[in-house]
């Protein structure tokens, strides 16, 4: 069987790319795997086939549209001047008009929604207007094509029921919604791991023995939780508390807010880096409140090293997470009281803490990349089929009208 895979780039660096980079080897054992991308890194393509569409300088809206039109393009070139046909066509989100399995990790009608209050011309300056009107074009097309596309895709899976649930009720999607979870690295991810790195990463960021780190990893500082994480650090008030806030984001306008609160030496903002293991190793309790997410990695990750994990109820990876046994869940992610208790309860129980990371660290060794790519490939495996199987009884009907 031969599948095409469909994605605009490939890395182990971001999380929907990092998805698909963990997948592609393991799909390739089962099927003839091609994959359409403008970059593939971190993927070993001994047994997979890239077809490189090139990238356009520009902005990135410029360059989607382009991507999104190029695929087709090239796809269809394959078939009529190379013979490739494929049996499928895979998809991370929205890439093409014709995937027959969608696998889902963001739905940008959510996430527009967190950010919409961001998004207005009088909130921003006038110099910043260009970057807002490119972001708010990008967003109003992805959610065109999102209600053009999802309601009739042949296969949508998605990566947590929170998802599925909002696929069905913000697009009218009939059916079942198959849930896979994202897979973890455990040969990377393991208290083991972090253990042996903790003094290094400590000294390297700054921390004092004594100190309680709290870790926040990801973009969009604004959607993961970061003011109402910086309110509950306010009311908590302890100056032993520091807060590590990895990731690209402009940590400018936050800075006000933190000097207000008196704040300024207790928030590092840090950039993201490959060996991501050396912050998990540095941080006592990691803290996630998500005003939307529709899995999250990094907590999962932080539970696989033996973490403590405060999570939000709008992430999806809270549904792995059973309250209080192996991680706890902020149920408002913006009641920054509730958030504050939480990280109270963390910060003076050394004993909860290590049972919470303990039962973390056994959990997540159910979530593996090879048991996601078996649950996908089965799912592909079973789209393939099924439609073989309606083209032999066509053809049956069709012989029975001649005759």
């Amino acid at each position: 069987m031969r599948i095409a895979v469909v994605s605009p780039f490939v890395d182990k660096a971001h999380g929907t790319e990092r998805h698909i980079a963990e997948l592609l080897p393991r799909l390739a054992e089962d099927f003839e795997v091609h994959v359409y991308s403008q970059d593939v890194k971190d993927v070993d393509l001994a047994k997979i086939t890239w077809r490189r569409i090139p990238r356009i300088p520009g902005p990135h809206l410029v360059n989607y549209l382009w991507w999104f039109t190029a695929n087709h393009l090239y796809r269809w070139r394959d078939r009529r001047f190379k013979g490739l046909r494929t049996d499928l066509v895979f998809s991370p989100g929205i890439n093409c008009l014709d995937a027959d399995h969608i696998s889902v990790h963001i739905l940008f009608i959510n996430l527009y929604q967190q950010a919409r209050p961001s998004l207005r011309f009088r909130r921003n300056r006038v110099r910043f207007w260009p970057r807002l009107l490119h972001r708010l074009l990008y967003y109003n097309l992805i959610m065109a094509l999102e209600r053009r596309i999802y309601p009739k895709a042949t296969l949508i899976s998605t990566i947590s029921r929170k998802t599925a649930d909002d696929l069905k009720r913000l697009y009218n999607r009939d059916g079942e919604v198959p849930v896979v979870y994202a897979g973890i690295d455990d040969e990377i991810f393991n208290p083991e791991a972090r253990s042996s790195l903790r003094a290094g990463a400590r000294k390297a960021l700054g921390l004092a023995d004594s100190t309680f780190a709290l870790l926040l990893i990801g973009n969009g500082w604004e959607n993961k939780g970061l003011s109402t994480l910086i309110e509950a650090c306010r009311r908590l008030a302890k100056p032993d508390i520091h807060l590590l806030v990895v990731g690209q984001d402009d940590p400018r306008p936050f800075q006000q807010r933190i000097q207000e609160r008196g704040l300024a030496g207790s928030i590092q903002f840090l950039p993201p880096r490959p060996d991501v293991m050396a912050y998990y190793a540095a941080a006592d309790a990691y803290v996630g409140p998500s005003l939307e997410d529709a899995f999250a990695q990094p907590p999962a990750e932080a539970m696989a090293c033996g973490l403590p994990v405060l999570a939000s109820a709008q992430a999806g990876v809270s549904e792995i997470i059973t309250d209080g046994v192996d991680g706890l869940v902020l149920k408002d992610p913006q009641d920054s009281a509730e958030l504050a208790s939480l990280i109270d309860m963390l910060y003076r129980n050394g004993d909860f803490r290590q049972r919470l990371g303990e039962a973390a660290a056994k959990l997540t060794r159910e979530y593996t990349w090879d048991h996601n790519a078996e649950q996908i490939s089965r799912l592909i495996r079973s789209t393939i089929d099924s439609r073989k199987s309606k083209i032999v009884c066509a053809e049956r009907q069709s012989a029975v009208l001649e005759n």
